[in-house]
């Protein structure tokens, strides 16, 4: 307390609650957040980098089997003639570009699945690389579909 002038002056000195930061603290906190911002920036390079390939074709994906490993992607081609059923299970070959892939597909196929179709299949390179193992087919059409039965549609009003 001061007393000037007949006004008595009270001087708080306030302090913090917590300790001001060390070395150490800052040092950890710089490590957090640069932990923090790569696992961000990894997600991201994946995430965005699978986006970008919605499928390759045969032979982009012959070219990258090494890279791609057994890790899942989409691989696209026209079936080739020799399609060989066995209950769900279908062996067969696509081509694209001059390189043909055998195929193995487990799982049910589409009513339009037939040779010299183009697909999009989902799965991933046997262990080996000898064969591409799938679970989904796609089968690729254009806008130009033709309908089987093109008088119902001049019945309905509609034009093709």
């Amino acid at each position: 307390m001061t007393r000037r002038f007949g006004i008595t002056t009270t001087f708080l000195i306030v302090f913090p609650c917590s300790q001001p930061a060390t070395l150490g603290s800052r040092a950890r906190l710089i490590c957090v957040v640069v932990v923090v911002v790569g696992a961000i920036g990894y997600l991201l390079y994946e995430g965005l980098g699978n986006a970008a390939v919605y499928f390759r074709t045969a032979d982009q994906a012959v070219a990258a089997k090494a890279s791609l490993g057994v890790r899942r992607f989409r691989i696209e081609g026209t079936v080739q003639p020799g399609l060989h059923a066995i209950g769900d299970s279908v062996d067969f070959a696509i081509a694209a570009n001059g390189v043909t892939v055998p195929i193995e597909h487990t799982g049910p196929q589409p009513q339009l699945f037939k040779a010299g179709v183009p697909v999009v299949l989902e799965g991933h390179w046997s262990s080996d690389g000898s064969y591409y193992a799938s679970d989904t087919i796609l089968v690729k059409h254009d806008e130009n579909y033709k309908t089987a039965h093109p008088d119902r549609l001049k019945q309905a009003g509609a034009t093709q």
